[in-house]
């Protein structure tokens, strides 16, 4: 049971930390200020939502990583 658990942490582990880097960042930084202009509407609608969805992925599985660590801990 503890094998599985640890198996199961370290999948939940290897995925949010992916999860994490595909993650696009909060600023744009100098190149977005200077090719700002080029992106368009759709472009801007597409990256939210997939932001989104990464965002509540991360939550949900950063909180199933929590619970494992503290059953682990706990057996």
């Amino acid at each position: 049971m503890t094998l599985a658990l640890t198996i199961l942490q370290l999948i939940a582990g290897i995925f949010l930390v992916v999860v994490i880097l595909f993650q696009s960042g909060k600023r744009s930084g100098l190149s977005g200020a200077i090719a700002g202009g080029a992106d368009t509407f759709m472009t801007k609608t597409k990256a939210k939502t997939w932001d989104a969805k990464l965002a509540k992925m991360t939550k949900w599985v950063a909180i199933a990583f929590v619970l494992l660590t503290l059953i682990l801990n706990l057996m």
